[in-house]
């Protein structure tokens, strides 16, 4: 079965934001970086493609132009085992990006991301509905998510 690689498409930005990102995640880094020629149809020599993998998933960044932009359509969502985790891929994300609600962000570059804690998902399909939907109440919310809040909202029964 073929591999599927998702293939981010840059103005001018893909190498800086390869390098960003790979920065940012463990087990990452850089493979390839192709250039355009002569063809075109932007200036020769300048970076056309940046393959690069996070943390074993492969990627590929285009520095296509600037007909096309990301929106939250399409997000990365980052499974975080813990508040640790949480609080270092929002902070380093969010940085010169957009905090948005609910565990959501777009970095510098307008790339959408869920950061989400594991508790996340325990919590809003647990057998008992109510706590479930009091901890949906709380997560919606809140920007950054909270591993502690989300919690002591699903075990408030006041």
């Amino acid at each position: 079965m073929p591999r599927i690689t998702p293939n981010l498409w840059f103005d001018q930005q893909s190498e800086e934001a390869a390098k960003f990102y790979v920065s940012v995640f463990p087990n990452s880094g850089i493979s390839n970086i192709s250039y355009y020629g002569e063809a075109g149809p932007r200036p020769a020599g300048t970076v056309l493609t940046v393959e690069f993998s996070l943390d074993g998933q492969p990627y590929t960044a285009i520095n296509g132009g600037p007909e096309f932009t990301f929106d939250e359509a399409v997000s990365f969502q980052i499974d975080c085992a813990d508040q640790a985790e949480v609080d270092y891929y929002w902070t380093k994300l969010s940085e010169g990006g957009q905090e948005g609600p609910c565990g959501w962000l777009k970095d510098k570059y307008g790339l959408s991301w869920q950061v989400v804690p594991a508790a996340l998902g325990e919590l809003l399909s647990d057998p008992d509905a109510e706590r479930a939907q009091r901890a949906m109440r709380a997560m919606l919310g809140m920007g950054k998510l909270d591993v502690a809040a989300l919690h002591a909202a699903a075990d408030d029964k006041a």
